[in-house]
């Protein structure tokens, strides 16, 4: 009578072994995607303007190191982002195109920008451009003529 109760939970234990193996086996499989993170990328996904699809961030960031502290607000449509921005340098073209938030040419009164943290703004195709403020007033001046002292807050606007 002991062998057999000794045969019978040994058969139990291999079994309880042989479930759990084939359960974690299932579940490598087939991975399950919870209902939270579905939830949470189609949130994002549909609360984020279509122009910000080529954005590079969607979040705030700091870049570089030095003693001057800058902000520069990125706005399109309903979101921004604001960049933080730790420099040594003075003219505020030359910190923007260092860390890659801008892209243009070169015209007549300075650098004409085109790309802002990978958004195109366009005025040939759809009247879109570029609009550059400090402390929320639109500039009389380019970023090529800005001077950086540290402290300041400028915004580079998406507008139609």
């Amino acid at each position: 009578m002991k062998n057999i109760k000794k045969i019978i939970s040994l058969l139990l234990c291999v079994l309880c072994i042989f479930f759990a193996f084939s359960c974690a086996k299932d579940e490598k499989e087939t991975p399950k995607v919870s209902e939270t993170t579905e939830f949470t990328a189609t949130s994002e996904s549909a609360s984020l303007p279509e122009i910000w699809k080529d954005a590079i961030y969607k979040e705030d960031k700091s870049f570089g190191e030095g003693a001057k502290k800058i902000e520069v607000e990125v706005k399109a449509e309903e979101k921004s982002v604001t960049f933080t921005i730790f420099t040594e340098k003075e003219n505020l073209a030359e910190i923007l195109l260092e860390h890659k938030l801008v892209e243009g040419e070169d015209g007549a009164y300075g650098l004409y920008i085109k790309k802002v943290n990978g958004i195109l703004a366009d005025y040939d195709m759809d009247q879109s451009y570029w609009s550059f403020e400090k402390s929320g007033e639109m500039q009389m001046v380019g970023v090529s003529d800005t001077s950086v002292l540290g402290g300041e807050h400028f915004e580079l606007v998406y507008t139609k």
